[in-house]
This record gives structure tokens, C-alpha cells and sequence, in this order.
């Protein structure tokens, strides 16, 4: 069975989930092989510290954010992005209000809601 959003998503047509303190995501599009994800977070929200079996690629839409990929942390901005490969610890810490789009392949069939 093959999962995927519509071919079109209106932003309006999206529902967020908050994930953490200060974070909230939303799910723009997916099939079995690729997931795009929208996460807002507050100044000072962190995305701990953590590593998956998915590769991911994550770009700086707004706002201003400590990135740490294995053993290297930078301060990243509006139009930076940055790689975390398979099983590689990785984290976030919104130095400034801001956005990331998160893409992850394959899919992140944790991201996923409940199957109805």
C-alpha cells in the first residue's frame, strides 16, 4: 500500500501538533520514500538532541537557530540549511522565533497520525 498526501495541499488544509514546549509541526507532504515537515518554534524551544535511521535535510525558512550535527555546532539563519545523516545525533535550539522545513527520507512513519 503506497501512503501519500494529495498531489495539492493548501496551507489551509494542514493541522499542527504540538511536539514539544515552544514547538509545533505540521505534516505539507508525503509518500513512502520522502516526508516534508513545518516546525515553528519559540525563542529558546529546543529540539533535543537526538538521531533516527532517516536521512535528513532541514532549511532555515526564519528566525535564527543552534544547530549541532555530530560533533559540530553553528549558528545558522534565514536561508542556511544543514544535512544529518542516518543514525547521526543532531539537535536545534531556536535562537530567535523561527521556522524549519525538515525533509526526511524514507518516510518518518512516526510523524504519521493514527491510522483510521
Amino acid at each position: 500500500m503506497t501512503r501519500s498526501t494529495p498531489a495539492f495541499r493548501p496551507a489551509t488544509d494542514l493541522t499542527w501538533e504540538k511536539t514539544a514546549p515552544g514547538v509545533r509541526r505540521t505534516l505539507i507532504a508525503y509518500n513512502d520514500d520522502l516526508l516534508l515537515v513545518k516546525i515553528e518554534f519559540e525563542a529558546g524551544a529546543v529540539g533535543t538532541l537526538h538521531h533516527h535511521a532517516h536521512s535528513q535535510i532541514s532549511y532555515v525558512e526564519s528566525g535564527e537557530f543552534t544547530v549541532t550535527v555530530g560533533e559540530e555546532t553553528r549558528i545558522l539563519h534565514a536561508g542556511d540549511s544543514f544535512y544529518a545523516a542516518p543514525n547521526v545525533p543532531h539537535s536545534v535550539m531556536a535562537r530567535q522565533a523561527g521556522t524549519l522545513l525538515d525533509s526526511f527520507s524514507p518516510l518518518r512513519e512516526d510523524f504519521l497520525p493514527p491510522s483510521k
